[in-house]
């Protein structure tokens, strides 16, 4: 009997940082099983350190597309930028699945909790996902959102980030009242567990939910 095929999941890094690929490919570890679809982590080489303004997401929105519409060997592709540059462009390149990791992240922790929050990377980026919120049609279920105010690089790192990180999720579960918390970077992948361990609420990592969602579709699509 012929062997059959592994399907195939590539992962975008829209930035070039590769620290925060290697965090994404980290944390996709937990994930991965045997006879299961293999997932491929990619850096965007003409992208920016970090995406943090709407003039980073709009540079890597043709760049991407370029990318999805030329990888004919991949049955699904996720976005690994919390701000989905380029989204519904990408979807327009290719028949196979796009996802991208905020309406992941979000639609995963709606199923986890009744309110959410959000820990941003900036200040300036929340104004872009309440809009985002907005278009979801889920704004009402959202218990607050806070920045950690450090860039994507930052987050991909050290204990000071960790510590930031935890003091704002404290502040969405005890003063905002979320019960569910999602990460609003990519970069933020390594530090899940940690977060998890220290709020006792779930904590969504966007990029995970994103490619379970892609492993699902991929899986049941072509069983």
């Amino acid at each position: 009997m012929a062997l059959r095929m592994r399907h195939r999941i590539l992962v975008v890094n829209p930035n070039s940082n590769e620290m925060v690929t290697k965090g994404i490919a980290d944390a996709l570890a937990a994930i991965v099983f045997d006879d299961g679809p293999l997932i491929e982590c990619q850096t965007l080489a003409e992208g920016p350190l970090g995406i943090e303004t709407q003039e980073h997401i709009e540079s890597v929105t043709l760049p991407l597309k370029r990318l999805v519409a030329g990888r004919n060997d991949v049955d699904a592709f996720v976005i690994a930028c919390y701000s989905d540059p380029g989204l519904q462009l990408c979807r327009e390149a290719t028949a196979r699945p796009v996802f991208g990791i905020n309406e992941c992240g979000v639609l995963t922790a709606l199923a986890r909790g009744e309110r959410l929050g959000v820990i941003a990377i900036a200040q300036r980026s929340i104004r872009r996902h309440m809009r985002y919120l907005r278009q979801m049609g889920v704004l009402e279920r959202l218990a607050g959102e806070r920045p950690l105010n450090l860039s994507v690089a930052e987050t991909a790192v050290g204990e000071r980030a960790l510590d930031k990180m935890l003091e704002v999720g404290k502040q969405l579960r005890d003063i905002d009242g979320a019960d569910v918390i999602v990460m609003g970077c990519a970069g933020m992948a390594r530090h899940r567990l940690a977060l998890q361990a220290a709020l006792a609420i779930p904590v969504i990592d966007p990029t995970q939910a994103a490619a379970i969602m892609a492993i699902g579709a991929v899986q049941f699509d072509h069983a």
